[in-house]
């Protein structure tokens, strides 16, 4: 965790300033630190360099890590399974599975195979305009960015698509920031090995009760993130009181009239921000002046089922053939 955002932090829970006792550091780098509230007496460690601050009331679904350590979990639990997933040609392998195969790789730190393993599996498990409208939005956020010197707080960054491209393209700092501390160790390790961990900074904290005081982060930027928080409720005023500068937000919107994904959206209780209309009136209700910018109309296919995990898919969305509306909501 670099050392300027000391500064721009408080506790999460009752936005009391923090006492800090910093046991390993640089001039730039705090190693291993422990942060008390002067308020409440909660305390926030930082271990590896990675700045825990959640805060115990708010429950923890931690998908990320069910997913990437269970599957590895099921992998050595069933070694036929792992013979069938590792073992094969790449090419021989079902889309899905060469998705899967990428985890477990990056699981055991072979991030240059996970890489093509990756990169396999997307041709195939999304349509061609899913990709380019995707890409499309994230050329679209480091082209703006692209003049500034200040930090750049990226929400919800799973397995840091947008920061790695932000630490390639851009020589700003940035701080990758997750609901979950092991996505965040594993990002923080594929970064290092590809040697773009020197700007980047990283902080796991509930986006609804995030532990930034009001009006310290100039530039907020999410990939696809805002949906993925679980009952955002008060989320977008919780990033209008920290955010002084602009919020780039990648995001893609479904058809209201497409009543088979639509279904599956609010089952999920995620229509607040997946539909145009109504995540327009919560941003305008949170009190952000937002526009929406590059959009692009993509047709986006349910991922193709597993063989190996017995049709297991990599996305829960789309359940049926749609047509997406992608864009970078820009706020204010």
């Amino acid at each position: 965790m670099q050392t300027y955002l000391v500064d721009m932090l408080e506790c999460p829970a009752c936005h009391g300033d923090l006492d800090w006792i910093i046991s390993e550091k640089t001039k730039t780098w705090i190693g291993t630190a422990e942060a008390h509230c002067k308020t409440c007496d909660a305390a926030y460690p930082v271990r590896e360099g990675i700045g825990l601050f959640l805060t115990p009331d708010l429950p923890r679904n931690d998908l990320w890590e069910q997913m990437q350590s269970g599957l590895s979990l099921h992998l050595q639990e069933n070694p036929k399974l792992e013979r069938q997933l590792m073992e094969p040609s790449l090419d021989s392998l079902a889309p899905a599975d060469r998705f899967f195969r990428a985890l477990e790789c990056e699981e055991r730190g072979n991030y240059s195979e996970a890489q093509i393993a990756e990169h396999s599996a997307n041709k195939d498990l999304y349509t061609p305009a899913y990709l380019n409208c995707w890409n499309s939005q994230m050329d679209y956020v480091i082209e703006q960015l692209s003049v500034g010197d200040g930090p750049i707080v990226d929400l919800a960054s799973g397995r840091c698509y947008l920061v790695e491209k932000m630490l390639h393209n851009l020589k700003r700092p940035v701080v990758a920031t997750d609901f979950s501390p092991g996505i965040l160790r594993k990002s923080r390790r594929k970064l290092k090995h590809f040697g773009l961990d020197g700007r980047v900074s990283m902080i796991s904290f509930d986006a609804r009760r995030t532990p930034f005081k009001d009006g310290s982060v100039d530039t907020l930027t999410t990939n696809l993130g805002l949906p993925n928080i679980e009952d955002p409720g008060k989320l977008l005023k919780e990033l209008r009181r920290i955010t002084r500068g602009n919020l780039l937000a990648i995001s893609h919107f479904f058809p209201e009239d497409d009543e088979a994904n639509a279904r599956v959206i609010r089952d999920a209780g995620l229509e607040m921000l997946l539909h145009r209309r109504t995540a327009l009136e919560q941003f305008d209700d949170s009190g952000w002046d937002v526009e929406v910018k590059n959009a692009c109309v993509g047709d986006a296919r349910p991922t193709p089922p597993s063989v190996v995990f017995d049709g297991t898919r990599p996305d829960g969305l789309p359940v049926e053939e749609t047509t997406l509306e992608w864009c970078v909501l820009f706020g204010s």
